[in-house]
């Protein structure tokens, strides 16, 4: 069963910096195109920032300059490094993975909570 679970998630003060972490199971990490979404309460889920597999990266207007998606297919895993936190940037942060070649073989992670508040 395919696994992507979120770590790296808390309670931080505006101004400061997480490293988010996802890590892939049961699929061949390097083939899938990867993302990271959140999700603030009474709203809707939104794209924060994705990276193919060939490493190419885009980012939401909202994190541009402030975060950096990478990943380490060695070790099937998918990074969100934030800096500069908002309190606008309090959600929760979902991993999200889907096959370049296939679509429809796409994944969710459970989610993990990140808090900015002074």
């Amino acid at each position: 069963q395919v696994q992507l679970v979120e770590s790296g998630g808390g309670l931080v003060q505006p101004g400061e910096s997480l490293r988010l972490s996802c890590a892939a199971s049961k699929i061949t990490f390097s083939m899938y195109n990867m993302a990271w979404y959140h999700q603030a309460p009474g709203k809707q889920r939104e794209l924060v920032a994705s990276i193919t597999d060939g490493g190419d990266s885009t980012y939401a207007d909202f994190v541009k300059g402030r975060s950096t998606i990478s990943r380490d297919n060695a070790k099937s895993t998918l990074y969100l490094q934030m800096n500069s936190l908002k309190p606008e940037d309090t959600a929760v942060y979902y991993c999200y993975a889907v096959w370049r070649v296939r679509p429809s073989f796409d994944y969710w992670g459970q989610g993990t909570q990140v808090t900015v508040s002074s």
